[in-house]
Parts: C-alpha cells; sequence; structure tokens
C-alpha cells in the first residue's frame, strides 16, 4: 500500500511511465479488436486524459484497468452513436421535398384551381367523381351508395370530367 501512495497517478514522472508502458499495448489492442475505423490512436490519447482528470481517484496499480475501460467504453460509444446516425439518416423526414419552389408554388396554385372546379360541379356529379377517382369506388358501388342506377352514375362521372378538363389546363386521370 505504501509504494502504491508513493506511486502517485498525478505525479508527471509516474504519468510519463504509464504512458511508455501501457499506450502503445492499449492502441494494439483497439486496432485488433476494432480496426482502423475506431481511430485507436485517439482513443488511446482519450483515455490518458480521462486517466488524467481522474489520477487522483486512480491508483497505480489499477490505472491499466482503467485506461483499457475507459478506451473500449469511448469505442463503443462511438459505434452505438454511429448506429444512431444511420438509423436517422434511413429514416427520411416527410416535410422536406426536393423540388425546388417554383413547382411547389405551381402545384398550390393547380390544386386551388383544382377546388374552384370541383366547386363549379353540382353535388350529384362532385360525389360520383369523388367516389370514383379518390375512393376508388366501381360504378356499381356507387350506384347502389346513391340508389341510382349505374348508367346515371356513369354519366355523373363524364359530365363532371368534361367540366374539369374546360376549367382545368392538361387535367386527366
Amino acid at each position: 500500500m505504501t509504494k502504491e501512495l508513493a506511486e502517485n497517478v498525478c505525479r508527471e514522472e509516474t504519468f510519463k511511465k504509464l504512458y511508455e508502458t501501457y499506450a502503445s499495448e492499449l492502441h494494439n489492442y483497439l486496432y485488433y479488436k476494432y480496426g482502423e475505423s475506431c481511430n485507436p490512436n485517439d482513443k488511446t490519447q482519450d483515455a490518458y486524459i480521462k486517466l488524467w482528470e481522474n489520477c487522483k481517484k486512480v491508483v497505480y496499480s489499477k490505472a491499466r484497468a482503467f485506461l483499457y475501460k475507459v478506451a473500449n467504453n469511448n469505442v463503443l460509444n462511438d459505434i452505438k452513436h454511429h448506429k444512431v446516425v444511420l438509423r436517422y439518416r434511413l429514416d427520411k423526414p416527410s416535410d422536406i421535398t426536393r423540388e425546388d419552389p417554383e413547382f411547389l408554388m405551381q402545384q398550390e396554385q393547380y390544386f386551388k384551381k383544382y377546388q374552384q372546379a370541383l366547386a363549379k360541379l353540382t353535388e350529384e356529379q362532385r360525389v360520383a367523381f369523388l367516389l370514383n377517382k379518390v375512393e376508388g369506388k366501381k360504378h356499381k358501388e356507387i350506384a347502389e351508395l346513391l340508389g341510382v342506377t349505374r348508367k346515371v352514375v356513369e354519366y355523373r362521372i363524364y359530365s363532371a370530367f368534361n367540366v374539369l378538363k374546360e376549367e382545368l389546363d392538361n387535367f386527366s386521370i
């Protein structure tokens, strides 16, 4: 115990001795275990910095274990962080688009024109058209739903289509 007290890690000579003894060994351990991608030089240096910051708490006999533990935990934390980055890189935010602002403005203007054109349709035309084109219902289903014949539904949808073609440029379904 007296030797441990004499070998205070905070003393410059003792710290230098620890560095010369274990630095290359720690670097090689990290390199062999995780490869070059984990930056073993940086992790080794970080471990020694952490040892210096905690030199009063670490006894000389436990310094090697402390260095290995800190360096290994730093690498594992980096790997964990890299996984999180990759996961969020795969999740693309839905509100970000790659379209230019002019396209977005034209799209918004066209949508407004479309809403105005839909408002010009009669209620029967609008209901039949939206049930068919938006909800994807067949003519027979719409006829049963509205209580009319299939021919009436077809007429309403096609007459709505003709009104929309007149009101909107490049309208097609």
